[in-house]
């Protein structure tokens, strides 16, 4: 504890008196400054014990002592002391009087007693106070450490600081989910500081804001949050190295501000979360390319091989089925996705090699908190490590290439992601429009999710995977399932420019033949190849006779130069009828 007007007094060697002000001797005292002046508030930061003899002020006038004691308790100024038998032999009755009507202390130094053995004391006080302070922060240093490394992690570490700081905290991952709190009563509290975390996860970091206790501001960069409504004071500090997205964040509430002790542990706590929560950039990036090694060798169709260098760190993933995600940005604000698709026999992407700098943190420096591959990528290793799930994420170029287990939490975090941003966009299924993909949004992603799959069929997961990207890019959806591409409808993947114009060209001839109003050929072609080639049925859809229904399709072949038995031929005619028909409602 710093020392206090009441420890002053209590101090033998100083023989002092109290003359007002008894019920506030509890006051810490930051400083001892003597000063004469008739006003010394511009020399005062708060405090204060002020220390006079009254040789330079009117100490008998009661107006002036009214307006002197008004301004000292103005300036913060917690104590005047004043010195016995020097000018006055007793403090003077204005100067009492107006002590004990501000409520300021009056303390009375005996002749005997110099004002630098008072100065003398309140420094040993605050100096025996700071190493008080520094001998407590390294001792939880000490404790905060072995909890850290201790078998129970973060939640032995939380502990911990819960007792130090004699309050809660709570850890929040990258995605602002509650991953462990201490003591267990504070859940409730830390889930409702949600938005709060957002709010403090949206900014680079180092930086943190206080919630509650008055909404003071804490260390560097903090601010008051917006939430006064909680009971506790919360100090909320980002976990992380860099200024990317924050890694973390650490919840601290008390019940009153953190003192010396309290914030050396607070600091400890912070920079061991950050350790244990955020990898080396070596570690990753080894991590990385061993990634890239085992998911090489899986689509070059090498399982054995692919489980033997997955070892430990992902062997666990290849024993049960699994699921391929593929991701990019749109095209417009990234590279052009790769033409082929790597097959068994086939050697995969070059770009797997690129792994170790294209990930969340490149070589180069971090990437901006907006990448939107590096917020999946959180979201669902955040997720994953909750439940100590293996995942195993590619970066490839513009790409992300993820191995996840089927059912598991990183592919739920992914559904429910694409969920919530395609809710922020204020629609599931965005129409059409090839202009959109020009200008995507800053969380603009298209993800392709595989059918559950094993090590042997990885190849074919990863075309699965493809295709679906390739729909959901096409549809303008954020996620979509390989099970939704079988399921839906072939006729949406004709709305595509090349296929367009394809259909264009092929019954360009047709449209201009009909435009001369020498017959309608499209009509005639579409009702006959609806029925089926069946002539009177499609005679009757067009209210004419069957004769001139054979007239027209010989014209069709006379005009194009294909026979309609071919029934590759009636397939492409039909395509191109539907195409232009989409192109037309769209």
């Amino acid at each position: 504890m710093p020392p206090t007007l009441a420890s002053l007094v209590r101090h033998p060697g100083l023989k002092l008196s109290v003359l007002a002000g008894e019920d506030r001797l509890e006051t810490p005292v930051r400083w001892a400054h003597v000063s004469e002046l008739a006003d010394p508030v511009p020399y005062m930061e708060g405090g204060e014990l002020l220390l006079i003899t009254a040789m330079q002020i009117e100490a008998e006038d009661p107006e002036e002592m009214s307006r002197y004691v008004r301004r000292l308790v103005g300036a913060g100024v917690v104590g005047l002391g004043f010195a016995l038998g020097v000018k006055y032999a007793e403090v003077p009755a204005a100067l009492a009087a107006a002590a004990k009507e501000e409520g300021l202390p009056l303390i009375g130094v005996p002749r005997p007693t110099p004002f630098i053995a008072i100065s003398k004391a309140v420094s040993a006080a605050i100096a025996a106070d700071q190493y008080r302070a520094v001998t407590a922060g390294f001792e939880a240093q000490r404790e905060l450490t072995r909890a850290a490394i201790g078998a129970e992690g973060p939640a032995a570490l939380l502990a911990r600081l819960a007792a130090h700081v004699d309050g809660w905290a709570a850890l929040y991952d990258v995605s602002g989910s509650v991953v462990a709190v201490a003591p267990d009563w504070a859940a409730r509290r830390a889930a409702r500081l949600a938005p709060d975390v957002e709010r403090l996860r949206s900014r680079p970091g180092p930086a943190s804001i206080v919630v509650g206790g008055g909404g003071e501001a804490g260390a560097t960069g903090a601010e008051p949050a917006e939430d006064t409504a909680v009971a506790d004071r919360v100090e909320l500090q980002s976990l992380g190295t860099g200024r990317r997205t924050t890694r973390g964040v650490l919840a601290v509430g008390t019940g009153a501000p953190l003192g010396t002790a309290e914030r050396y542990a607070v600091h400890s706590a912070v920079a061991l979360l950050t350790l244990t929560t955020e990898r080396s950039r070596a570690l990753r990036e080894a991590e990385q390319r061993l990634g890239a090694a085992v998911l090489r060798m899986l689509l070059a169709g090498e399982p054995d091989h692919a489980r033997a260098v997955a070892g430990r760190l992902y062997g666990g993933l290849l024993d049960a089925p699994f699921r391929m995600l593929v991701a990019e940005v749109p095209p417009g604000a990234a590279q052009p996705p790769h033409a082929a698709t790597p097959g068994v026999d086939e050697a995969p992407p070059e770009p797997f090699a690129e792994a170790a700098t294209t990930a969340t943190g490149t070589a180069a420096g971090e990437t901006e908190a907006a990448d939107p591959l590096a917020t999946l990528t959180d979201t669902m290793e955040a997720a994953a490590a909750r439940i100590g799930e293996s995942v195993l994420v590619v970066p490839d170029g513009e790409r992300l290439i993820v191995l996840a287990p089927d059912g598991g939490a990183a592919v739920a975090a992914c559904a429910e992601h694409a969920r919530a941003v395609e809710s922020r966009r204020g629609t599931k299924a965005r129409p059409r429009d090839r202009t959109a993909a020009a200008a995507p949004h800053g969380d603009e992603l298209v993800i392709g999710l595989s059918a559950p799959s094993g090590p042997i069929a990885a190849a074919a997961a990863y075309r699965q995977a493809e295709q679906a990207l390739s729909v959901a890019r096409r549809r303008g959806r954020m996620l979509v399932e390989h099970e939704q591409v079988a399921a839906g409808s072939v006729l949406p993947l004709l709305a595509d420019d090349a296929v367009r114009a394809f259909a264009d060209g092929m019954l360009r001839a047709l449209h201009e033949h009909d435009a001369t109003g020498r017959g309608d050929l499209v009509a005639s072609l579409r009702a006959w190849l609806s029925r089926h080639g069946q002539w009177d049925a499609a005679a009757a859809d067009l209210g004419v006779h069957r004769h001139t229904l054979r007239y027209r399709m010989r014209r069709v072949e006379e005009i194009l130069g294909r026979s309609l038995d071919d029934p590759d031929v009636r397939m492409e005619l039909w395509l191109a009828l539907k195409a232009t028909a989409a192109g037309t409602s769209g």
